[in-house]
């Protein structure tokens, strides 16, 4: 019997439908992760947490709260917080080259949470998650918009560009929908 086979059947198990259909579709897809050939499902991986996903770029004058990401992601991710960045050159501000897009978010700013490959946020470029988060809210105006997603897969919120992750309301929501 194939073994990975097996390790996704045992963690189909682990995961339970509930988790899975926490997705409601808006996590149903696999993405690249950022500058790696390693394709991840996003419902598989990430199915029952609450989200953040936040589009991000690295010459941006937002590029800073790369930090404040991190920052909340380590406050909370004991009790189910994930972040979930997306480079794009949507707003011409992102590197062309993934590995230089990759020093900046792991090296200078010591990202530790998920980072997925450069791709399109805005309009028929976007890749399928951040179409579903423009129907459910709107797409984004602009670099580091933020998208709270709750347990149940229920996009709850989105906060722009000038709101900060710590010490905001950004924060005070991820609070809340960490406690339902």
């Amino acid at each position: 019997m194939n073994i990975r086979l097996v390790l996704v059947g045992l963690a189909l198990v682990l995961i339970g439908e509930g988790a899975l259909a926490a997705c409601n579709n808006l996590l149903d897809f696999s993405h690249r992760r950022l500058a790696s050939s390693q394709e991840e499902n996003l419902c598989q991986s990430y199915a029952g947490n609450v989200l953040v996903v936040v589009n991000t770029a690295s010459r941006c004058g937002f590029t800073g709260q790369f930090s404040d990401l991190e920052a909340l992601y380590q406050k909370y991710r004991d009790d189910g917080l994930v972040v979930l960045g997306f480079p794009s050159d949507d707003f011409n501000q992102e590197l062309a080259d993934e590995e230089d897009t990759a020093e900046v978010c792991y090296i200078n700013y010591g990202v530790t949470f998920p980072m997925f490959a450069t791709s399109g946020v805005r309009g028929d470029g976007a890749n399928e998650l951040f179409r579903a988060l423009a129907e459910a809210q709107q797409a984004p105006r602009w670099n580091f918009t933020k998208y709270l997603i709750g347990r149940d897969g229920e996009v709850l919120d989105s906060f722009g560009s000038r709101v900060t992750p710590l010490d905001s309301e950004l924060e005070s929501a991820v609070a809340r929908a960490l406690e339902r």
